[in-house]
């Protein structure tokens, strides 16, 4: 599992790439990637191109993030899911959470 983070030109949208596994082994490199970031951040890209496993823990480090970010105000997009990863974000309504992509 490898947790990498980028921002954009003008550092408002900070982009968090997963890759491997996103399981409870992930939980402080998560949180520091976006705890990293500051609160000069005003959107999160979740980069899950490379991700190739998702569990319920790391549902619950979505969440984290969802209400560090500002809760039903944050702007955080789930980009790159794959087939599996898609259907376990169907399946637990994070769809209606979260923008996924």
């Amino acid at each position: 599992m490898t947790i990498t983070t980028s921002r954009n030109h003008d550092g408002t949208t900070l982009r968090i790439r997963i890759d491997g596994r996103f399981d409870f082994s992930s939980h402080q490199a998560f949180r520091e990637a976006y705890e990293g970031g500051g609160k000069t951040v005003d959107e999160y890209i979740v980069d899950m191109s490379g991700t190739t496993y998702l569990d319920s823990s790391a549902l619950g480090m979505l969440l984290l993030l969802r209400d560090y970010a500002g809760g039903d105000q944050a702007r955080v997009t789930l980009d790159n899911c794959n087939e599996d990863v898609r259907r376990i974000l169907t399946i637990s309504n994070f769809e209606q959470l979260f923008r996924v992509e």
